[in-house]
Parts: structure tokens; C-alpha cells; sequence
């Protein structure tokens, strides 16, 4: 898709089609103002006589309007002037979108950036209109015989800005919209895609690509063996039931200057988890190849800035393994040795993305990283508690824990802080080992955060479980790309302020 920024009246467009909004009730925006006075007042006579309210969700398709230079017109209805959200603002760009894009109309100037969302600037508009569009185009079709494309695909939308003043900043946001979105995509694709063909080879060639495809991007791949050496016990008693070998992928971007602490992700690589010997229940396990969804955001994420060259230092660590029961796997009862040292014994193996993280986490120590944030479809509990709208938080700097929550309230990829107090650190205790891999029913979400904590004290920390919000199930089941939004919304705010502060 190409994307562009321009100012112009709307009746003067010569393109495929105009869009502007129409509020609730049945208030014309300026725009449609601007094309009801050309066209003597067919628009306005229209929504009086009932055929569009304004509310969200709702739209008009009108063709060949007298005196304006466009083949359609499409009225995007909007609510309440006055009470338009983040999300409610990306509802009215899916809503333009899945009109359209059997439409007929290749190219788009669109004017729902006019639409007022309360303390949103134009940039913030054009970048979650991109995102919108193209999440409702997208579709994962890789791996179908039969891929048949719309007649006229939808190809350019160009976004109305008031002035020439906004041109410079809408261009930037462009810019910036279409390289997070690029990572979404990226994040979902890979998500998408089945457990036979995205194993934690795949995922190491798909990084080593990135070093291939980006200048400023190194990959170093762990095998097994060098994780031996490492000490990385907790990791490889995962993959010890796997005939996939386990990896621990460090991808390193280097925009930055050399001496600045880099920012690191680490995300959760498990490309299929049955639960290992705690083998899960049949139902739904197919969405188990979902449990990589953390890597899959940490590969979009540093793609996202390879991609925009941003002047920062990031790196990506992902441990990716497969876990299966076979003859070889960790057991109820198996203690295990972490690279930290600390012994772990293994009360449940399903609860493996916390062992492989662990080793992770001890190893993102050697970066002497400014922050770390983990990413992981870590508990069902979080699914419990929190739905499928914010990601559960948790960490041990509450600068950070600010810092993202404000990056997903900017975003619209929310995330909510849970309490990560030293009392739930007691469900943990073992008779038999330094810590138990599981705290038992209460707080499921906090005691695996907690259980990470023990090995993130050498640096500022953040958690991120995903698990309700990394893949959608039922009739639309698929990977989201979340929270590549978020994770970049973060990174763009650090490098404003730190642009600020010279």
C-alpha cells in the first residue's frame, strides 16, 4: 500500500474516491460541508432524510456527485463529535477500509483526519489510520492453493492535511505509521504460520535474514552446545523434549551512539507448546503454535526501527524451543540449573515459558542494558484477569511501568500494571529446590512475574503478558501483532525526549 499526505479541498480531488465523516446526529464535518455546497445540498438533503445517522460503523456510498471532480464519495459515520476515542478512531478507519476495498476505487483521499480525538495531533491520526487500514486489509494467505486477489485492489490513500505547515509532519508520520505496521505485519505473519514450519530454526533464519537485510543489524545464534557451556539449564530442559533443538537468537541493532546502554526485548519463542508432560487438553491446542507470539513482537519491533534507522541501540533476544513430551522430557518433580545459578524444581511443565526466559533474562545482563522488557504469552491467568484488551504489567522501576503505560494509552495497545509485592514471592517456595517453577492457584499471573524477578535484579525491569491480547480465537482466529505498537510507541517516545533533552 502507498501512502502519502496532502492539502486540498475536497471537491477538487480528482481520484477514486473522497471520504469524509458525518457526526452523530447527523452533523456534517467540515469537509462534507465543503462537497454538500458544491453539490447544492444533495448530501445534507440526504442524511435528513434518514439515510445516515452518524453513528460509528455505519457509512454512505455515493457515486458520480455533480460538480465535485471524484468518482465516489464515501460518509463515515462518527459519533458523538465530542466523545471520540482511540479506539472508536480506528472503528471509523476499518469501517472506510472493508467499504472500500471492494469498491471498485484504487486510490483514496481520505479527511477523517479532520476527525477530533481529544489531545491527538495529525501525526498520532495518520499513523493509527495506517495501522487501521492495514489491519483490515491483512490476510494470511501463505500457505493456500487457491489466493485469489481483489479485482481492483485498493493501492494509495492520500491523508488531507490543513496546510502546507503539515506536510513535513504528516510525511514523517507516514514514514513512521508504515514501518510499525510493516512490523505488525511481520509479527503476525510469523505467528500465523504453522508449527511445523516455524520452528526455532526457522525463527534463526528469519534473524540471521534481518542482518542480511539491515546494515546496522547483527545476529548471533545459540545452539544448544553453547548454551551448555553457558549454564543454561532452566532453557534446555525444555527443549530436551524436542527433536527440534532449542536456540537463543541476540539480535543487535546499532543505531546509536557506542557507548549508549541499548534497550532490550526479550521475547518468548515456545513455536509450539503442548504442555509437554502436563500435557494440555485437546480443545484449541492447535492455537498452541500462538505461544511464540513474544518473539514474533520482538522481531517486528527491531524491524521497525532497522527499518526507520533510528539513532538507538536496541537489542532482541529471543529463546525459542518446542515443547513436547517425549521420553526425554523434564518430568513433575525434575530440578533443574539456571544460568543464574539458582536451582528450580519443576512443578509443572506447561509452565515452560518462565524457564526458558529466565536463562534469557540472566543473559540480557551482559548488554549492560538501560532497560529490559520481556514479552510472553505467559498465563492463561492473565486471560482470566484482564481479557483480551490490555496486556497484564509488571516490573521493578516504576519509571518504566509508567513510561509504558503512557506508550499504550498513546498507542491504543494498552497494557494495566498488576502488583508485583514481595508477599506472593512465598508461593514460590520449594522443600527441594531454590524456587518451584509454579505458586499454585491464587495470582497465577503475579507469582510467574515474580518468579522472573528473581532474575532481573541486576537491571531495571518490565513484564509484559500478552497472552489475552497476542492472538484472537474463533471465526477470526490469528495472530494481532501486539504489542509491536506499543513496544514502538515506547522507543519513539524515548527518542523524543531524549531529543528534548540536548
Amino acid at each position: 500500500m502507498e501512502y502519502t499526505v496532502k492539502s486540498g479541498s475536497p471537491e477538487k480531488q480528482r481520484i477514486g474516491c473522497v471520504v469524509v465523516a458525518v457526526y452523530n446526529p447527523r452533523k456534517l464535518s467540515p469537509s462534507a460541508k465543503i462537497l454538500d455546497k458544491a453539490c447544492d445540498g444533495m448530501i445534507s438533503n440526504l442524511i435528513r432524510r434518514g439515510e445516515l445517522e452518524g453513528e460509528i460503523g455505519q457509512s454512505l456510498l455515493l457515486h458520480n456527485v455533480e460538480n465535485t471532480l471524484c468518482d465516489r464519495i464515501l460518509l463515515v459515520g462518527c459519533g458523538k463529535e465530542k466523545d471520540i476515542s482511540t479506539s472508536n478512531y480506528r472503528k471509523i478507519n476499518s469501517t472506510m477500509v472493508s467499504v472500500l476495498k471492494n469498491s471498485g476505487a484504487t486510490e483514496i483521499a481520505s479527511y477523517l483526519t479532520e476527525v477530533p480525538v481529544k489531545r491527538r495531533d495529525i501525526t498520532w491520526k495518520i499513523r493509527q489510520s495506517i495501522e487501521a487500514i492495514d489491519a483490515e486489509l491483512y490476510q494470511f494467505n501463505q500457505l493456500k492453493t487457491d489466493q485469489k486477489p481483489p479485482r481492483r485492489p485498493l493501492r494509495k490513500f492520500i491523508f488531507s492535511v490543513s496546510g502546507r505547515g503539515q506536510l513535513m509532519d504528516g510525511e514523517v508520520a507516514v514514514r513512521n505509521g508504515m514501518a510499525v505496521s510493516t512490523g505488525i505485519q511481520l509479527a503476525k505473519d510469523l505467528a500465523n504460520l504453522p508449527g511445523n514450519v516455524c520452528t526455532p530454526s526457522y525463527l534463526a533464519k528469519h534473524a540471521i535474514a534481518m542482518e542480511k537485510q539491515y546494515p546496522k543489524v547483527k545476529t548471533t545464534v545459540l545452539e544448544e552446545k553453547d548454551m551448555q557451556k553457558l549454564g543454561m539449564g532452566s532453557l534446555l530442559s525444555v527443549s530436551r523434549g524436542s527433536r527440534q533443538d532449542g536456540k537463543l537468537l541476540a539480535i543487535e541493532y546499532t543505531g546509536g551512539d557506542k557507548k549508549q546502554a541499548p534497550i532490550v526485548f526479550v521475547g518468548k519463542g515456545v513455536t509450539f507448546d503442548s504442555g509437554g508432560i502436563s500435557l494440555k487438553p485437546g480443545a484449541a491446542m492447535d492455537e498452541m503454535k500462538f505461544d511464540m507470539c513474544g518473539a514474533a513482537s520482538v522481531l517486528g519491533t527491531l524491524s521497525a526501527c532497522a527499518e526507520l534507522q533510528l539513532p538507538m541501540n536496541i537489542v532482541g533476544i529471543v529463546p525459542t524451543v518446542e515443547n513436547m513430551p517425549d521420553g526425554l522430557a523434564i518430568k513433575p518433580g525434575d530440578i533443574v540449573t539456571s544460568m543464574s545459578g539458582q536451582t528450580i524444581e519443576i512443578l509443572n511443565t506447561d509452565a515452560e515459558g518462565r524457564l526458558i526466559l529466565c536463562d534469557a533474562l540472566t543473559y540480557a545482563a551482559k548488554y549492560d542494558p538501560d532497560v529490559v522488557i520481556d514479552i510472553a504469552t505467559l498465563t492463561g491467568a492473565c486471560v482470566v484477569a484482564l481479557g483480551a484488551h490490555p496486556a497484564g504489567l509488571l516490573g521493578n522501576h516504576n519509571p518504566l511501568i509508567n513510561d509504558l503505560l503512557n506508550a499504550g494509552q498513546t498507542s491504543g495497545d494498552r497494557c494495566w500494571e498488576l502488583p508485583l509485592w514481595d508477599d506472593y514471592q512465598e508461593q514460590l517456595s520449594s522443600n527441594f529446590a531454590d524456587i518451584a517453577n509454579i505458586g499454585g492457584k491464587g495470582a497465577g499471573t503475579i507469582t510467574a512475574a515474580c518468579f522472573l524477578s528473581r532474575f532481573t535484579k541486576k537491571y531495571h525491569w518490565a513484564h509484559l503478558d500478552i497472552a489475552g491480547v497476542a492472538w484472537s480465537s474463533g471465526k477470526q482466529k490469528g495472530a494481532t501483532g501486539r504489542p509491536v505498537s506499543l513496544l514502538m510507541q515506547y522507543i519513539l517516545d524515548r527518542l523524543e525526549d531524549s531529543t528534548s533533552n540536548k
